[in-house]
């Protein structure tokens, strides 16, 4: 197992259930792959993933070691879901109570209450319909589409934009903007992105958001111990060179020290672009793939401010969202000019308001993020970094938070930061864009067609991006590899 990412953890646990050998390689000191932590000054962050949703995938994880999630980790409601801000003052907060917030919805924007329950029912039949054959099952294929009736097909909305969708259920341009975020989930632009994809509300929206006591990275560490108690071999700081190919399968790995590793079968949890281009370098049929690959339009990746904040500010909730003015050109400005926006939408997460511990008292953590365009040679981040700092810091003081005076601990992570620390080619967060029609329907499959004995997992394959997509990649990798090697 190359990367011990929720991906590679994921099938390791399920691999190791099921009687095998598993040793899993991960380059870095700590495990989690994007999803990391850091501590500095006596405050700590998420740095990676920060919404848990699908709580059922994760307990799944457990279940199949004959363990209970529980005894591991606690995961815990988060009410409200998020906070949302927007500049003519409006305030929401969206709780998993669709009835009451359906009511205040009506009372702010008459007519929207209605439209968004419609919208709820409209995406839970999407989730319905693509949920067996699509998320919860192996990498689709013709067959996968035959046998959803058109009918129910035709539910899936696979030939409208997010946005297209969205505007017939509501009205109010904030409540449009704000069902429009969820395409960001999955890196990608509402009005590109297939309205498909608004099942990604009926997942969050219906079922609510879960926050794992300790951080989002102690759900990487509950997997990582769960792993170990499994008898899974877990080696951090162990850089693999190449997957070794012998006779034209995957036979094992070599490490960066030159260690060589037999196997049976090998998990690729990097990601599946840089897999090709840096591990299979000398496989010519791999090359090709790479190529391929590398042509596809990137997922959106992210700038993110790591504050330490020596106050603490009630107005603020768990998850906030400050939203732009023009929510269209800032997309436009991301993936058509392929430069950050000049009004960027900002997300601000503040463990702290659930994990005291995680800032000094009266004090708060506050992650901030911002949408960001994958790397290109356009625009370089070591040079654009500090001013794109001020521009971010701007958009939060003019809606009302003065952060620049209480910033007592700082740290800059950009795309090239993330590609660096992941292996995320271009520093896209979940390899390819999903704003194509198609898009969500082709991931990369799970078993490699051009190596037998090589699989993979991660955001960048089946079937997506996301924690829990991430989760459900190692369990289709893991059926892959027990099918054949039984």
């Amino acid at each position: 197992m190359i990367g011990a990412g929720m991906g590679g953890l994921s099938a390791a646990i399920r691999l190791r259930a099921a009687g095998c050998d598993v040793t899993v390689l991960e380059k870095n000191p700590m495990i989690g792959g994007k999803l990391s932590q850091l501590s500095q000054d006596g405050f700590r962050w998420d740095t990676g993933p920060s919404v848990i949703t699908m709580r059922p995938v994760f307990e799944d994880v457990f279940h199949a070691a004959g363990r209970s999630l529980d005894d591991y980790v606690s995961l815990i409601p988060v009410e409200p879901m998020t906070r949302y801000f927007w500049p003519d003052g409006i305030q929401l907060d969206v709780t998993a109570d669709a009835g009451r917030l359906s009511a205040e919805l009506e009372r702010r924007f008459p007519g929207d209450g209605d439209g968004y329950r419609r919208y709820l029912d409209y995406a839970a039949e999407i989730y319905r319909v693509t949920g067996p054959v699509f998320i919860y099952s192996d990498p689709p294929r013709l067959s996968s589409f035959l046998r959803v009736p058109m009918r129910d097909w035709l539910k899936a909305d696979p030939f409208r934009t997010m946005s297209g969708a969205i505007d017939s259920f509501v009205t109010a341009p904030q409540l449009r903007q704000l069902l429009g975020r969820f395409a960001t989930y999955v890196g990608g632009s509402p009005y590109l992105a297939p309205a498909t994809l608004n099942v990604i509300a009926a997942v969050e929206l219906i079922d609510g958001v879960w926050y794992p006591r300790g951080g989002v990275y102690a759900l990487g560490e509950a997997f990582r111990r769960l792993a170990v108690d499994s008898g899974v071999d877990v080696r951090t700081d162990s850089d693999v060179r190449r997957i070794v190919i012998d006779g034209g399968r995957a036979r094992g790995v070599e490490l960066a020290d030159g260690t060589m590793l037999p196997a049976d079968a090998v998990v690729s949890n990097v990601d599946i672009t840089t897999t090709y281009r840096n591990l299979l370098a000398d496989t010519p049929s791999a090359r090709k793939t790479y190529k391929r690959l590398a042509r596809q339009e990137p997922s959106c990746s992210g700038f993110v401010l790591l504050l330490g904040i020596d106050r603490e500010t009630p107005e603020l909730a768990h998850h906030n969202v400050l939203f732009s003015a023009d929510y269209r050109r800032e997309f436009d400005q991301i993936f058509s000019q392929h430069r950050p926006a000049d009004d960027p939408t900002v997300y601000i997460a503040i463990t702290s308001k659930t994990d005291p511990d995680h800032a000094p008292a009266g004090m708060e953590n506050w992650f901030v993020l911002v949408n960001a365009p994958a790397l290109d040679s356009s625009f370089d981040w070591r040079t654009h970094a500090p001013a794109y700092r001020d521009r971010v810091l701007d958009v939060i003081e003019r809606f009302g938070f003065a952060v620049r005076p209480h910033i007592v601990s700082e740290t800059i992570l950009t795309p090239l930061d993330l590609q660096t620390a992941s292996g995320a080619y271009r520093g896209a967060l979940y390899g390819a864009s999903a704003n194509s029609r198609w898009a969500t329907f082709r991931r990369p499959h799970n078993r490699s067609g051009d190596v037998p004995g090589l699989y993979f997992a991660g955001g960048t394959t089946h079937p997506g991006g996301g924690v829990p997509m991430v989760t459900l990649s190692g369990k289709a990798a893991a059926g892959m590899v027990l099918d054949d090697l039984s």
